[in-house]
């Protein structure tokens, strides 16, 4: 097996931005905008796609999220573009990742080294690697259930005291096909009121702890907050949000995964200010205990609670997902978003999305959506 030789982070082109028109502008700062809805037949990434459009003219993209739901996004845009960055949350408390945040006062590396997996490449060099370091020990000790990529992480963290340096060397070693980074560098923890998550008390509302635990719970989630309440964010995220052309947030779960990323000042600060375009992506599905219930246009008022001032150029929504498209749309008009209705769920039925549709559908928003002209 012969390493590939990638460059450091994915980054290419570096040339100044054409202008943008100022009516596009305007328009995307005004949640209840109109909204229309396009739906789109099932189309696979061709091979143009996958090679990218010419050095320099790529757009920049920086995705959100945390979990499989960021890594579907990762593994679909790394198709389209060269220059794409990760912002991943850090409130993860179970598993391996909240083992190793307790013992050592780390932050849970669980999602980013999911995320890094996400951007390792299709070759021997990239899923050997993405095997390796998704790899989780079977042991009646403990190192039990703790997976490979984790150890690897914090071992880098303790040895370079850097946590953006310690992911871009972990980056740089995989060959991964963009840069991964924390939302913000100290460990956050999830705290959620909800109605009914003592079965035997349904309409009380109680404040429960811990991402796992609200992952799982049995009632309905009314709303998150971090703990710290103002957490710092990373600059180099910040940064990447403000010099991005497009920004992504979601898929993945809604309130562990999707909304935390709003709850910390300068990145929603940075979200609310960038000239770049947004795209939410929504599930294939309600997550059982976190969004059970939920209508597609629910996610959408959840999220406009936790975030009035935000607004969305687009919906990205799976065709055969979205029971009633009326609703969807009044919901993202509300965000000042259109809706994009694609199939990108992979075709035997399971609940997962297709890397090759989700890389087709953000191509076309990319493209008909996008400034006229090279990226770069």
């Amino acid at each position: 097996m012969h390493r590939r030789e990638a460059p450091f982070g994915g980054h290419v082109g570096e040339a100044g931005r054409p202008p943008r028109l100022r009516g596009d502008r305007d328009r995307r700062r005004t949640p209840g905008h109109g909204a229309r809805v396009k739906v789109y037949r099932r189309r696979t990434v061709g091979p143009g796609l996958r090679t990218g459009r010419k050095r320099g003219a790529q757009p920049k993209v920086v995705a959100l999220g945390g979990g499989m739901g960021l890594s579907a996004s990762l593994a679909a845009l790394r198709r389209i573009t060269g220059d794409l960055t990760a912002v991943v949350t850090v409130a993860d408390d179970g598993g391996s990742s909240g083992r190793l945040r307790d013992e050592l006062g780390v932050l849970p590396p669980g999602d980013l080294r999911k995320a890094l997996a996400a951007l390792c490449g299709d070759d021997d060099w990239g899923q050997t690697w993405a095997r390796v370091i998704q790899h989780r020990f079977q042991s009646k000790g403990e190192l039990h259930e703790h997976a490979v990529g984790n150890l690897l992480i914090v071992a880098l963290w303790e040895q370079l005291g850097d946590h953006v340096q310690a992911l871009d060397l972990v980056g740089k070693l995989l060959g991964a096909q963009g840069r991964v980074l924390p939302m913000s560098a100290v460990p956050l923890e999830l705290e959620a009121l909800v109605r009914g998550h003592d079965v035997g008390r349904p309409d009380d509302v109680d404040t429960v702890r811990g991402q796992a635990t609200v992952a799982l719970t049995p009632g309905e989630v009314l709303s998150v907050r971090l703990v710290p309440h103002d957490p710092p964010a990373v600059p180099e995220a910040v940064a990447a949000v403000l010099d991005a052309d497009w920004v992504v947030l979601g898929p993945g779960s809604w309130f562990s995964s999707v909304i935390p990323h709003l709850m910390v000042p300068e990145l929603l600060d940075a979200l609310t200010e960038t000239k770049a375009r947004r795209v939410l992506s929504l599930n294939l599905a309600p997550q059982p205990g976190e969004t059970d219930g939920f209508s597609p246009q629910r996610h959408l008022e959840v999220l406009g609670r936790h975030a009035p001032k935000l607004a969305f150029d687009v919906v990205l929504a799976d065709v055969a997902a979205v029971p009633d498209r009326g609703s969807l749309t009044e919901a993202a008009k509300r965000l000042g978003a259109e809706v994009e209705l694609a199939p990108v769920a992979r075709p035997d039925g399971s609940p997962k999305h297709d890397p090759e549709l989700l890389a087709a559908a953000y191509d076309r928003i990319f493209r008909m959506h996008g400034r006229i002209g090279p990226w770069r």
